[in-house]
């Protein structure tokens, strides 16, 4: 019996590449799979049993995502199978296209070189949620994974390999208001960050105006040796060519391309925090979209203030966008998004979505008139400005006490009002400051988190988190 190193977290399994992320290990979850698309899935509830398979620009994730399809077309589920790396939400998207009964992605998102992983899209498109993956995770290791044969599998006509991103990028093009952005002459810097989001702007934008740059869209694994993720310590040089070349927007994709980080002119970060309040806004305001809003539970306090003074239903719900994509399905929704930059908007698949997030931006300045920097403060005059803070810790899950932090009455001085505990744990303040602790569902890190309405106490309370993980006085 192998050992049993697959467990599925926040989204999906990720695992060491030829550690425990192995052909063999990945055979053996493309089987689960398989298991539960042949037992569970309800025939009525499908067109066709068949799923949609793709893959990113990792090390091997070509090669793995031939064996998840070779092995699902081995259980007789028919496949079709990208042709080319893919961002995650065009494979969502092709999930709806080919009316599948599931979709199956190869990629580790934004974590480091070293990872890959796999995620599981239902019949909507959207994150499966953890009944189904706690399914799958009974299935592991209960039936062999079947002798594979990738070529007669496709000569069978069992595997059909497919261009998902033509589809994909004419939808995006339908989505976006391009006619009023067409005559527009923003400057506009996109850092693919070597991930599969690479060359999909300039398609998008094609026949427009807009003077868009690309950089880091060529394919490299080892993505200068840090992560595929939007956060500004792997963001200095498009920070400093935005302010150097007077860019009036920079944008940035994860590995994947479902999140998104923004750079204002001069070079200044714009938090996905402030991105999704942003969107929210150009939705609800200029585009007269209605519904409810969605934030996690790190969330920022300025969405809020927004779906208060705009009249709309605030959910919160825990990390992972898996929980939003279940609102995106049961709700009207207009935004909703994670504080990692993961945006999924209405009249979309229930999927977050990095290019589409970062189209919408580019289409507010347009509908504005203003370059997103002043657009900015104008949100956070009306709305109020917050400070956040993260930092990940490499500390096992239960290193920190958490009945101990429940107790905390004070934070640095001010008077802890309320505590949630349904995701981590969260002390917030009278003065809207708060703190929270949580173990990474995708990651060996306990990650903190803290607002505040100014730098110095967002920083403080982040250094406290930290002695309080490190069980060191404060």
């Amino acid at each position: 019996m192998p050992e049993k190193t697959i467990k599925f977290g926040t989204d999906g399994w990720r695992g060491v590449i030829s550690d425990n992320f192995t052909f063999a290990n990945v055979g053996i979850v493309a089987q689960a799979i398989s298991e539960w698309i042949n037992r569970d899935i309800q025939q009525e509830t499908i067109t066709k049993k068949c799923v949609a398979v793709g893959y990113d620009t990792r090390f091997l994730s070509d090669e793995y995502a031939r064996l998840v399809a070779s092995v699902l077309a081995q259980n007789n589920i028919e496949v079709y199978l990208s042709d080319t790396p893919i961002p995650t939400p065009a494979l969502s998207y092709g999930v709806i296209r080919t009316r599948s009964a599931a979709g199956v992605m190869i990629t580790a998102s934004h974590n480091p070189a070293k990872f890959n992983g796999v995620k599981i899209k239902t019949d909507k498109g959207g994150g499966a949620s953890t009944d189904i993956t706690n399914k799958v995770e009974q299935y592991l290791y209960q039936t062999p994974v079947p002798a594979i044969d990738f070529e007669r599998s496709k000569a069978e006509g069992r595997i059909h390999v497919s261009d998902f991103k033509k589809d994909y990028i004419k939808f995006i093009r339908g989505y976006i208001d391009l006619k009023r952005i067409q005559k527009a002459r923003f400057k506009v810097l996109t850092d693919a960050m070597h991930g599969s989001g690479n060359g999909l702007m300039a398609q998008i934008l094609k026949g427009t105006d807009i003077r868009l740059s690309l950089m880091r869209e060529d394919i490299n694994p080892s993505f200068d040796g840090g992560k595929p993720e939007p956060v500004v310590e792997f963001l200095s040089g498009i920070l400093k060519r935005v302010r150097e070349e007077k860019f009036d927007l920079g944008l940035v994709l994860d590995g994947d391309a479902d999140r998104i980080a923004a750079v204002a002119p001069g070079g200044e970060f714009i938090h996905p925090q402030k991105i999704l309040g942003l969107l929210i806004l150009h939705l609800a305001r200029n585009r007269g979209c209605a519904g409810g809003v969605v934030k996690t539970i790190c969330g920022t306090t300025m969405v809020d203030n927004i779906a208060k003074k705009l009249g709309l239903k605030l959910y919160e719900t825990p990390v992972g966008f898996k929980h939003i994509s279940d609102l995106m399905v049961a709700e009207k929704i207009i935004a909703g998004g994670e504080e990692a930059g993961g945006m999924g908007v209405q009249g979309f698949i229930p999927e977050r979505d990095g290019t589409l997030a970062g189209l919408l931006l580019l289409e507010m300045m347009v509908y504005r008139k203003k370059d997103i920097k002043r657009i900015l403060q104008d949100m956070e005059k009306e709305f109020g400005r917050f400070y956040y803070e993260r930092r990940d810790l490499e500390l096992g899950e239960g290193r920190f006490d958490r009945d101990k932090v429940r107790l905390i009455k004070e934070l640095l001085g001010k008077k802890v009002v309320e505590v949630k505990d349904f995701d981590g744990i969260k002390l917030i303040c009278e003065d809207q400051s708060w703190l929270m602790l949580r173990p990474s569902g995708t990651e060996p890190l306990v990650r903190a988190y803290s607002e505040a309405k100014s730098r110095a106490r967002a920083k403080a309370l982040i250094q406290y988190g930290e002695s309080l993980l490190r069980k060191e006085q404060p």
